[in-house]
């Protein structure tokens, strides 16, 4: 069941709503035990410049934000050199406190239909390999492994292992 909600592309005039999202997000992984993101890891400036180089999209529902992906046109660092034939999907957040069932399923569609929309017709996405959730999750909606990059750098230094993820685009 895909979530009533309506989506609003991101500004410069969101940046505390996005950085305040992905921690109230980021604060709810750390108190399920899930390694994924730490509160304050994403500050204004990120936000800034994905608004900058790709398109953050805001989803609401009655009048609250409860959800935010960020849409990248190229993503290097995880799947190296590619021809222009994918959308790349980062920081998918559903606020677990007010977005109604089905609003991550909502974010992934809103994004497959914005990257269909420019002609491109695959949507990529990586998770960290260490959370079998989101395994769960992204298999479920229709996304298949192809491939893993076991040495991503994270912005702080850190290194981690991604599950590279893709979903081939069905045209009308």
């Amino acid at each position: 069941m895909t979530a009533q909600v309506t989506f609003r592309q991101a500004d410069s005039r969101d940046l505390d709503l996005l950085v305040g999202l992905f921690d109230k997000v980021a604060h709810w992984l750390v108190r399920k035990g899930v390694d994924q993101w730490r509160p304050g890891a994403r500050d204004s400036g990120h936000f800034r410049r994905r608004i900058a180089e790709g398109e953050v999209w805001i989803a609401y529902h009655e009048g609250l934000a409860v959800g935010a992906y960020e849409l990248w046109w190229e993503d290097e660092h995880a799947w190296g050199p590619q021809p222009p034939v994918a959308g790349y999907v980062h920081r998918l957040m559903a606020d677990r406190e007010t977005a109604p069932a089905g609003t991550g399923r909502a974010l992934l569609a809103h994004a497959e239909g914005r990257v269909a929309a420019l002609g491109r017709s695959v949507v990529r996405l990586d998770s960290m390999t260490s959370n079998p959730r989101l395994r769960t999750y992204y298999e479920a909606a229709g996304y298949r492994v192809v491939g893993e990059e076991p040495d991503k750098l994270a912005a702080d230094g850190t290194r981690y292992s991604v599950t590279l993820w893709e979903r081939a685009l069905t045209r009308p």
